[in-house]
């Protein structure tokens, strides 16, 4: 069974208000509207010459001018101006003819209300001005007994010209409404696009260091069973390929968790804060002894109380790589049967100036790839000196939290060094 689903209609007053609120000059159907108002004036014009008594009940020309006022209201949108010369240029003959006064109240009435709803405040007050000035005048010199009349009259303009100032000025009012409820709902969608780049960024970063991480670990320890077995197949030593395998089964069971932990953000996009929980500080002793299982020879120093969670975990990811391209490339001077040379790592981690520091150097021969933007010695991410994001996705880690991370080659030309600088503002 098909489901189709209606939208609801709007209620009478909602439209009601709807179309006060819009610009008659960009509402949906305006020439029919104009046209239906026009014939209708014209009608209550009708009605009231022929209520109005035999004396001064138009004549031929009478009509023809009556009627006529009605016609240019079709257009009153566009050209408010000319409409309501066009009308006065039928009414001003009508009254000066002296037939009934009242029949075209209501185009002259419809035109006037136009022009203030539609012009500027200036318009509007010369308009006004240069309507009741001379009828006035006129008015008060050939016929004074009939001035109380007149100055009623002027008082229906004057109502009716302030009516159409305030409508406008009311509808730009709800336009400016409506303009800044549309800019902070644009605002509030880029800063939702924004969000999601960041969290798309920091999901990459997460990802490449989990898989670098584990991937070159599980390398090089599978090396270390293959140069085992391949060494004296004689004198086999079960103990060592078993460890090994232990370890590469260790580090599979670790990636595993980090990853499901990362999925689970891709998963649950709606919680407030689907980031689980970060790692830190105090998961730097798993990744020198996980090093350390590869072969590296790790020496970890750790000076430091409690830091923010985006610190920590900053401080974690940058050891996490810089440890990682120790051990793939600093342990290694080119040997295929040399996978795991016991390059030496030293990392520090300690606080100063209320900023965490961290310093990772190696030994190590080091790899010439030149491709992570460290220039000549440089040590790439990625294996087989193709250009990675190592380096790239380190200093990410240390801007995203207000810091600063160098890399590059030792002074004295052996081994690697990295050194950041992350604030974490405690005393502040």
């Amino acid at each position: 069974m098909q489901e189709t689903t209606t939208a609801a209609r709007p209620r009478r007053g909602e439209r009601i208000m709807a179309a006060i609120n819009r610009d008659p000059r960009t509402a949906p159907h305006g020439t029919r509207n104009d046209v239906l108002l026009s014939v209708a004036t014209a009608a209550l014009a009708a009605l009231l010459a022929l209520i109005g008594g035999d004396a001064g009940r138009p004549d031929a020309l009478g009509w023809a001018l009556l009627l006529s006022a009605n016609v240019p209201l079709v257009w009153r949108r566009r050209h408010s101006v000319p409409v309501l010369l066009a009308v006065a240029a039928c009414v001003v003959p009508y009254h000066a003819l002296d037939y009934h006064h009242a029949p075209p109240v209501p185009a002259t009435l419809v035109a006037l209300y136009t022009v203030a709803a539609t012009g500027t405040v200036r318009r509007t007050l010369i308009t006004g001005g240069a309507v009741l000035g001379p009828t006035l005048i006129v008015n008060a010199l050939t016929d004074p007994g009939r001035a109380l009349e007149f100055l009623r009259i002027s008082g229906w303009i004057i109502a009716v010209l302030f009516c159409g100032i305030d409508v406008r000025y009311y509808r730009r009012y709800v336009a400016a409404i409506v303009e800044r409820a549309e800019r902070a709902e644009r605002t509030r969608e880029e800063e939702a696009r924004r969000r999601v780049a960041e969290e798309r960024l920091r999901i990459a970063r997460d990802l490449h260091d989990l898989l670098a991480h584990t991937i070159t670990l599980i390398g090089v320890q599978t090396s270390v069973a293959a140069h085992v077995l391949a060494a004296d197949p004689d004198r086999l030593d079960r103990a060592a390929v078993a460890k090994a395998l232990d370890d590469i089964a260790g580090t599979c069971r670790s990636a595993r968790g980090e990853l499901r932990t990362t999925l689970e953000v891709l998963r649950d996009l709606g919680a407030p804060d689907a980031r689980g929980s970060l790692p830190g500080l105090h998961g730097l002793p798993d990744l020198a002894e996980t090093a350390r299982a590869a072969g590296a020879r790790v020496e970890l120093t750790v000076r430091s109380g409690e830091v923010p969670p985006a610190v920590g975990a900053a401080a974690y990811r940058i050891v996490q790589e810089a440890l990682t391209n120790a051990v793939r490339h600093g342990g290694r001077d080119g040997g295929p049967d040399d996978p795991a040379a016991g390059v030496g790592v030293r990392v520090s981690v300690y606080e100063e100036q209320d900023a965490l520091r961290l310093s990772i150097t190696d030994d190590g021969a080091g790899a010439d790839t030149g491709g992570d933007g460290v220039g000549k010695g440089g040590r790439a991410a990625g294996g087989g000196g193709a250009p990675g994001f190592g380096i790239v996705g380190m200093r990410e880690r240390a801007r995203s939290v207000g810091g600063s991370l160098a890399a590059g080659p030792r002074d004295d030309g052996r081994g690697f060094e990295v050194s950041a600088v992350l604030p974490h503002g405690k005393d502040r």
